[in-house]
């Protein structure tokens, strides 16, 4: 797929989740401001991934996994069958959920309507990402969990002799946690060069700028001290993210640092800053607001 066509599925991205918060009062908007090229470049152009395996419309929560639970579905199957030649997806922050679904839609692996299902009582269509989700396969729990569940995922496809990578999307964020680094010492240690992890470096948090929270950086040299391949993109540039998805990194875990901005493309944000990480829409002056930026730079609500 052409630059131009994955550049489209971001804004695609974003518009849907902007559309969403205006019609629903609040929504995790900052991160699809941040990460829409790297979900779009993932699904359009870097994961190897089969045709989604799952109904268009997500089905409604049949309960958890269980012998005895015939009837149990997981929202991994959006992303196609488990073949051992084939990409994997694991979302770890999964807040990002919202972000997902989008990505799904505009990808044609889930209906639109699908995101009318978003946090309904009954509904796979999670706030909060959970295995039965669309697009997700793992509970998840707190942040910086996922990590260490795709070094045991990802030791046993290499056991197995398969051949297919695991895809992992992180936030900075995790890189404040203990067993974020546990993690990555064990992948080098172990030599597992089928995990490939992108974060979403917006430099945010739910308590505000990293920064003025805990300091991770460098982090590029945190993680290459780590035994891990480290590159440092620009998260918006999708030819970089191609790029640096293809670096050499034989033996070892790549994590590539994508720096992004948490008001991409949505820039009337900006006065929020720093409270970004949920976008809580007050009253109708800020409703009329966004709902004008909507139709100015996106040309109104979605088809």
């Amino acid at each position: 797929m052409d630059i131009d066509s994955v550049k489209k599925i971001a804004n695609g991205i974003r518009r849907r989740v902007l559309e969403f918060t205006i019609r629903n009062g609040g929504g995790y908007l900052s991160q699809a401001c941040s990460s829409a090229e790297i979900f779009a470049t993932l699904y359009a152009e870097l994961m190897n991934i089969g045709p989604s395996m799952a109904p268009k419309i997500p089905p409604a929560f049949c309960g958890v996994p269980s012998k005895n639970n015939k009837s149990y579905f997981s929202g991994y199957l959006y992303n196609g069958p488990k073949e051992p030649h084939l990409d994997r997806f694991f979302l770890s922050p999964v807040h990002y959920a919202l972000v997902l679904y989008a990505a799904l839609v505009e990808t044609g692996r889930m209906d639109a309507e699908g995101l009318e299902m978003f946090n309904r009582d009954g509904s796979t269509v999670e706030m909060i990402g959970a295995d039965h989700s669309p697009g997700h396969e793992l509970m998840s729990g707190s942040l910086g969990q996922t990590l260490s569940q795709v070094l045991g995922i990802a030791m046993a496809r290499k056991r197995k002799g398969e051949t297919g990578k695991n895809w992992v999307v992180m936030s900075d964020g995790e890189f404040m946690i203990g067993q974020t680094w546990e993690a990555v010492e064990t992948l080098s240690f172990y030599n597992i060069d089928t995990v490939k992890v992108i974060i979403d470096a917006n430099g945010q948090s739910a308590d505000g700028k990293i920064g003025t929270v805990n300091q991770i950086e460098p982090l590029k040299q945190r993680l290459e001290s780590f035994g891990a391949v480290a590159v440092e993109i620009n998260g918006h540039d999708i030819q970089q993210l191609i790029n640096a998805a293809n670096t050499p990194h034989e033996g070892k875990p790549l994590f590539i640092i994508a720096r992004t901005n948490s008001c991409q493309e949505i820039e009337i944000l900006n006065k929020r800053a720093p409270k970004l990480h949920f976008i809580r829409i007050n009253n109708e002056q800020e409703k009329s607001e966004l709902q004008r930026f909507l139709q100015e730079k996106f040309g109104g609500v979605n088809p």
